[in-house]
């Protein structure tokens, strides 16, 4: 992620996330209320120092289901307090004592009955709450804040996306050149992150040559809507539109088909990817469409709160993008806990050596 390009320069100011699982709050938007009825139980669940798998697997075992009748709209952090939606399907008129489930790292905060399945990205958004210690220079993050709230940051997949050590994109690149996986869900993460990491490298491109500018055959997409057209021409009623944000810029995510950006933009799009031909190809082959995401995401809500060397920033996103694309835009941070990761493996990897 660091080689990609900062829409307001590297900052200047470092600082340590994830001191505390605390400091790495999220909160789970849904975009309609339970029915009431029906053999789907939506729990919403507070928990920390547990992953998504891990809190799945217990409700499996405690409604004595098979796993996969329980499903999540979204993957959280271990290392964080995060408040989820679960649902667990159960056929017939029975309700668990859902209470039980209450431990240290779970907390119950609801549970009703619901008449559909939930499904992965049936998510509105999520809420953050972030904190960040040790912040060496605060006035550049102040004026960072200022930036991000009008014009918002390039809209990046975040590191997790490509997986520990960036392995999900390079076993995503193996099965183009002949490895083989079986596993669906498996599969699917690695042609997500070949993806994204085109996506990423288009906007960084586009962003370091052009800024925010528009191009001729831009395409554009609707606000709040996956509905995009082409920009011929951008005229007075289009550049007005974009102003107010009733528009976006977009980049593309790779797939079959002609590309949907047109003259100037498409030619931008190509330079940029001009070197990943084999990944392209993959995911052509692999059966995705060409289709488009915005090119900059901005945090709706965004408030900051500062304790001497500490920041507290509060800000909602919509589903599907990333925190850490705000945060390295304003810090140039460490994450605490995977620094503490990287350190556990390397003295395994001694420990081994030495044996």
């Amino acid at each position: 992620m660091s080689e990609l390009h900062y829409l307001y320069g590297k900052p200047t100011s470092t600082a340590d996330l994830r001191t505390h699982n605390s400091d790495f709050q999220v909160q789970e938007i849904l975009p309609f209320a339970p029915t009431g009825e029906g053999e789907h139980h939506l729990l919403h669940i507070r928990k920390e120092g547990l992953n998504t798998v891990e809190v799945a697997k217990m409700l499996s075992s405690f409604a004595h289901v098979h796993p996969k009748e329980v499903t999540y709209a979204g993957q959280k952090d271990k290392h964080a307090v995060t408040e989820q939606w679960f649902g667990v399907r159960i056929p017939g008129k029975d309700t668990p004592d859902w209470q039980q489930l209450n431990s240290d790292k779970i907390a119950l905060l609801s549970a009703s009955r619901h008449s559909k399945k939930l499904r992965i990205g049936a998510l509105a958004g999520n809420r953050f709450t972030l904190t960040l210690r040790n912040v060496s220079d605060i006035a550049d993050v102040i004026k960072r804040i200022g930036l991000i709230g009008d014009q918002g940051v390039p809209n990046y997949f975040g590191e997790q996306r490509f997986g520990h050590d960036g392995k999900n994109l390079i076993f995503g690149r193996q099965m183009f050149t002949g490895r083989k996986v079986k596993d669906r869900n498996k599969r699917s993460m690695y042609l997500s992150a070949v993806r994204s990491n085109l996506f990423n490298t288009a906007v960084s491109t586009r962003l370091a040559t052009h800024g925010t500018a528009t191009l001729t055959g831009d395409c554009v997409m609707l606000a709040g809507s996956k509905s995009y057209f082409v920009a011929e021409q951008w005229d007075d009623t289009l550049i007005e539109r974009l102003a107010k944000k009733d528009i976006q810029l977009s980049a593309p995510l790779w797939g079959r088909g002609l590309a949907l950006a047109q003259a100037e933009a498409a030619e931008c799009e190509a330079q940029a990817l001009e070197a990943l031909t084999i990944d392209k190809d993959g995911l052509e082959q692999a059966g995705l469409n060409q289709e488009r995401r915005a090119l900059l995401l901005e945090p709706q809500h965004l408030q900051y709160q500062v304790d001497e060397d500490t920041i507290t920033l509060k800000f909602a996103l919509p589903s599907g993008s990333y925190a850490t694309s705000i945060l390295r835009e304003l810090f140039n941070y460490q994450d605490v806990q995977e620094v503490a990761r990287q350190k556990m493996l390397a003295e395994q990897r001694n420990a081994e050596a030495q044996q």
